[in-house]
């Protein structure tokens, strides 16, 4: 590569060289450009390039600031860059291409990132492996033979190859923190309302998604979250603005912290091994940089809870097919997206709206629960997912599953519902492989999962800490202090570009 140390820079550390005349935006985006050409092939992260965007965008004149010409990706889902195709991972969405940016993408310009790719993404992102049909799977950088998660599991791998420092991703469900756990990175899902959806867009899936990023070091998230957050006028959910710059709580020790911590498994059947040894270690290095621990068990009910979210979603999902009408200009049909998607629309479908009102009410009461629950202390510490990565194609189907999964959408809407516990068993897997995250995206809370431990065939998995709503700024500070304790920046993947 033309810059070889550029992979052993952060956003803010590439930042700094371009302010201080170092090097050029031009000349890292020529690195990141070249980079993605030599590893890219192997992995399949970056589905779309925008070089020509990225190069006139330069030659117009970045907007100054601490992260101002450094090279970034968004996903291909969700947050919209004008004038370029925003697939969703889908067949269905193929030719559609945005005629404005999403209020997220304006503020990632105007902070003087230099936007030149779309990251892959599974279809409509429902999915915690990246293995679209429409552009086939990414891969894990740490063993090509292994998924990178999802949904933002394209703009996981990009990073953690080191094409990039940072990446723009969004979680439903798990869809930052997941894919942060599977490639060693830093993933935060922020409060509800802290950073900008919309305007285009509904606020899909219930206002579960959070908007951010996944990055190599705590303070990369920290000043990407600063130079995103903020409500606008057009803001449907809005926050009191952080007592202080979120970078600068990087730079401050916690305070003696109140820590759950739990064994439980979540949603998933049981306690992975690996799991257990990474809590063991986790809660050892926090006991001795002075915090209190508290173990816990879990207030969860799982079988309410998977059914509640499998109904909301499946609702959602449905309600994207028909708005699918307005922006390509037909109806959807079942050759139009992946059979699991049409399974998941069907059921959605055949729901009433007493059915789904029910769903969301059993989530606001889990939520006031949970909620009450966890003031009790300043952070809960849990695994992030409930297994390593997991191999290429862990979810392809059967003959036998497609050929059943093919009958039920071929029923009518009361019988699809009475199959309604087998459609909700074919989608445990992905339960299972993210027990704890889609806590947070129902409550609201902030949630970051933190490369903490390793396997023993050196595969990442994250470990998992959720504050308050509103309370970044504790997680900042925790996260910036494990960093220093556990740092993980001299892990590199096998086939990152180095």
């Amino acid at each position: 590569m033309g810059f070889p140390e550029y992979g052993r820079y952060d956003a803010l550390g590439l930042g700094e060289l371009v302010r201080t005349g170092q090097v050029s935006a031009a000349e890292l985006l020529e690195e990141a450009l070249a980079r993605t050409a030599a590893v890219n092939p192997k992995i399949n992260a970056v589905i779309h390039l925008m070089e020509n965007r990225a190069r006139d965008a330069i030659g117009a004149g970045l907007p100054p600031g601490p992260l101002s010409g450094v090279p970034f990706l968004i996903k291909d889902l969700m947050t919209a860059y004008a004038g370029e195709p925003m697939r969703w991972g889908s067949r269905l969405f193929r030719d559609f291409v945005p005629e404005a940016d999403e209020e997220l993408t304006r503020r990632y310009r105007a902070a003087g990132l230099v936007i030149f790719g779309k990251t892959n993404t599974p279809e409509l992102g429902v999915t915690n492996v990246t293995e679209p049909e429409l552009f086939g799977p990414t891969r894990n950088p740490w063993n090509l033979e292994r998924t990178s998660s999802g949904s933002s599991g394209g703009s996981a791998a990009a990073v953690a190859a080191r094409i990039v420092p940072a990446a723009n991703a969004n979680d439903g469900g798990g869809s930052i923190r997941t894919p942060a756990s599977n490639c060693g990175l830093v993933g935060l899902k922020p409060s509800r309302g802290r950073n900008p959806t919309g305007p285009q867009s509904p606020d899909v899936w219930w206002g579960f998604i959070g908007e951010h990023a996944v990055t190599r070091t705590v303070r990369d998230s920290a000043a990407i979250l600063d130079a995103t957050a903020g409500d606008y006028p057009q803001q449907l959910m809005k926050l009191p603005p952080p007592a202080r710059p979120f970078l600068e709580e990087t730079r401050v020790a916690p305070q003696r912290l109140r820590i759950a911590f739990s064994f439980d498994p979540g949603l998933a059947p049981s306690l992975h091994p690996e799991n257990r040894a990474a809590l063991e270690k986790t809660t050892a290095m926090l006991a001795s940089l002075g915090h209190e621990l508290i173990e816990v068990k879990l207030p969860l009910p799982p079988e309410s809870f998977i059914e509640s979210y499998a109904s909301l979603v499946s609702a959602d999902v449905a309600g994207t097919l028909r708005m699918a009408q307005t922006l390509v200009g037909r109806k959807a049909t079942s050759h139009d997206v992946e059979l699991p998607t049409w399974v998941l629309a069907k059921m959605g479908e055949a729901q009433s709206a007493a059915d789904v009102a029910q769903s969301l009410w059993t989530m606001q009461t889990f939520s006031r629960q949970w909620l009450g629950w966890s003031a009790g202390f300043d952070a809960l510490l849990t695994p992030t997912v409930g297994v390593p990565p997991l191999p290429i194609g862990a979810y392809r189907l059967t003959t036998l599953k497609r050929r059943a999964m093919r009958l039920l959408t071929a029923l009518p809407a009361g019988a699809i519902l009475s199959q309604r516990s087998k459609v909700i068993e074919a989608f445990a897997p992905v339960f299972e492989a993210a027990p704890y995250t889609m806590i947070a995206n129902v409550t609201g809370q902030p949630s970051i999962s933190l490369p903490l431990h390793w396997t023993a065939d050196g595969l990442p998995m994250g470990m998992l800490f959720t504050a308050s709503t509103g309370a970044e700024a504790i997680l900042f500070r925790l996260a910036a202090q494990l960093e220093r304790a556990m740092p993980w920046h001299e892990r590199i993947a096998p086939h990152a570009v180095v």
